[in-house]
């Protein structure tokens, strides 16, 4: 076992992993959008749940961190609607080949670039919030990429407050996709035994991204995270066009 964590691919993951929760902690969203599509490239065994389980790893942290900008009574809805979310990505992932899952995470990265870019502003009413958590859920669940539904509707609050509340969203969410993906056969004891070196490489992130995003622009990290996400989903649509 111990050999698993000392492959080229378990070293690739870890870098991936690295660069999606410094993201991630400086924005308040982006792990999976960031490492999902090219871990899935190294090996398809790492999506969805072991990117989950970091991303509730994250969570807790940036949770724990921003408790006091967390507004639960606001999230609400979304958690609501996140249950049948979860439920429906889970029979996605029967339903469809590892090939589908490839173009279906590309698709993904690149719509959620495209609504990271809208200029306009969508209030978060209870009813829009229960819309995006099922969409969190049913991206998430399908393919850890749960983040963009809430993140374009919070995506105008104060820069602590976003964090806050995206990370407690996250917390639950996170929980909620391992259970379905469970019975589903895609969180088993390998997953795990493959999620945990991987914690360690998300820790460093979380703690370069405390240590820098004072410095660093919020604006800038953002672009810097649209132009990777963007070449990341490409990368794996091109990948799933060429199999399908």
């Amino acid at each position: 076992m111990f050999s698993e964590w000392v492959t080229s691919e378990a070293l690739i993951a870890a870098f991936l992993i690295f660069v999606g929760a410094f993201v991630q902690t400086s924005i308040g969203f982006g792990l999976a959008i960031v490492a999902a599509p090219l871990l899935f490239l190294v090996s398809p065994v790492y999506v969805p749940s072991p990117i989950v389980m970091v991303a509730l790893f994250i969570s807790i942290l940036n949770a724990y961190k921003y408790r006091s900008n967390v507004e639960i009574g606001g999230l609400k809805m979304a958690l609501v609607g996140r249950v049948p979310g979860s439920i429906a990505g889970g029979l996605l992932l029967v339903m469809v080949s590892s090939d589908v899952l490839a173009l279906w995470l590309g698709i993904l990265v690149l719509l959620a670039v495209v609504v990271s870019m809208l200029p306009f502003r969508i209030e978060p009413t209870p009813i829009r919030m229960g819309i995006a958590g099922f969409f969190s859920g049913f991206f998430g669940t399908s393919s850890a990429i749960g983040g963009p539904p809430m993140a374009l509707l919070l995506q105008h609050q104060e820069a602590n407050q976003l964090r806050g509340n995206l990370s407690a969203f996250f917390v639950f969410s996170s929980v909620i996709s391992l259970i379905v993906q469970a019975p589903a056969g895609f969180l088993t004891l390998h997953h795990v035994w493959i999620t945990i070196p991987l914690i360690p490489a998300a820790w460093l992130g979380y703690q370069l991204a405390l240590a820098t995003t004072g410095a660093l622009p919020k604006e800038k990290i953002r672009i810097g995270a649209l132009l990777l996400c963007s070449l990341s989903g490409a990368t794996a649509v091109w990948q799933g066009l060429s199999v399908v």
